[in-house]
């Protein structure tokens, strides 16, 4: 049986979202943004990486990396900072702002979605921004394919109109008041985010390589879902190639081609993501999952995780734990997370 390599990698990052804020401006406005590195532990403490996103909801404004040429956008747009670049949202190029924090702040104790203004007189732009955040470590092969910027518009086609949905109810909600519509939100945010990565595959030459256009691959992308459907199994070249409908060689030449690494070690990098998944979402002991995740030997798994990680699974396990207090607005479980054992 195969998987979708892409869900199975959101699943096992944890793509979660969080904190919301309702922006109206008035021209002339700009809104800076610092790296997301700089503010991941205000806005969801505990999690590896931070994706800020702002999708337009009326009006007309431009945004971009801070230093580039800005992108003009207008109401059912959405752009995206996958790497959680530096960046500015502004009525023309060219305008800056002084960085504000203090909304961050004002969010974590109205603990809900929250309203900023800027410019004087009466608002003609107004977006809905959040962050979504999920693992960067021991290794997330969607993060590193996905390029600086995504930028998606509604266009016809067979999902026309899927982001313009998504954006409404995300302005819909981000209105409500109190709580309650955080949790909803935050589910909105990750299909988003997932509408943009499969409008951003769809849209990739056939040139190209990386972890995106490899699922594309009739013979490679035949692997990767082999590979995420069964990580757990003794997996040999041989076995994966006639899986792929290849020969040794060919699948070697063409998973290198357009992964940068061969086929084995892309599996063992991924059986310590999984292996991470389970240790920081369940109980199972560390023999389990060493199991789960192809070791027979639990000293191999161990030696192995270190080597990927920098830490013993034990000791990975105790710093998960630590590192989960609560986030701005509780987003509740994930659809891509699994859920906790109560073992």
């Amino acid at each position: 049986m195969s998987v979708d390599p892409l869900t199975d990698v959101l699943a096992s990052v944890r793509l979660t979202g969080s904190v919301f804020f309702r922006i109206e401006c008035a021209a002339p406005w700009a809104a800076e943004a610092p790296p997301s590195a700089a503010i991941a532990g205000q806005v969801m403490p505990g999690v590896d990486h931070v994706i800020e996103f702002h999708a337009v909801t009326r009006g007309a404004c431009v945004g971009g990396p801070l230093g580039e040429t800005p992108v003009s956008l207008r109401a059912g747009d959405v752009i995206c900072f996958p790497h959680g670049d530096a960046h500015v949202m502004a009525s023309a190029p060219g305008l800056r702002a002084p960085v504000d924090l203090t909304a961050l702040h004002r969010a974590r104790e109205a603990k809900r979605p929250f309203r900023i203004r800027y410019g004087e007189g009466p608002a003609e732009v107004e977006l809905v921004c959040g962050f979504l955040g999920c693992d960067a470590r021991p290794f997330n092969p969607l993060l590193k394919a996905l390029p600086r910027v995504l930028r998606a518009s509604d266009l016809e086609g067979p999902r026309a109109g899927w982001l313009t949905r998504f954006i409404e109810v995300a302005e819909a909600e981000s209105r409500r008041p109190g709580p309650a519509g955080s949790g909803v939100l935050s589910r909105v945010s990750e299909l988003m985010f997932v509408e943009l990565v499969r409008r951003h595959l769809e849209a990739l030459p056939r040139d190209r390589t990386g972890w995106l256009s490899a699922l594309s691959d009739p013979h490679v992308g035949r692997a990767l879902s082999a590979l995420h459907a069964d990580p757990s199994r003794p997996w040999t070249l041989s076995s994966l190639a006639r899986t792929a409908g290849l020969a040794r060689s060919s699948l070697a030449d063409r998973f290198a081609a357009l992964l940068g690494i061969p086929p084995m070690q892309y599996l063992a990098r991924w059986r310590m993501q999984v292996a991470a998944g389970l240790l920081g979402t369940t109980r199972e002991g560390v023999a389990s999952v060493a199991s789960r995740v192809g070791y027979a030997s639990e000293a191999a798994f161990n030696r192995a995780f270190k080597r990927a990680v920098g830490t013993p699974p034990a000791t990975f396990r105790r710093q998960r734990a630590a590192q989960l207090p609560e986030p701005l607005l509780d987003p509740g479980p994930s659809p891509y997370a699994p859920p906790l054992d109560p073992g």
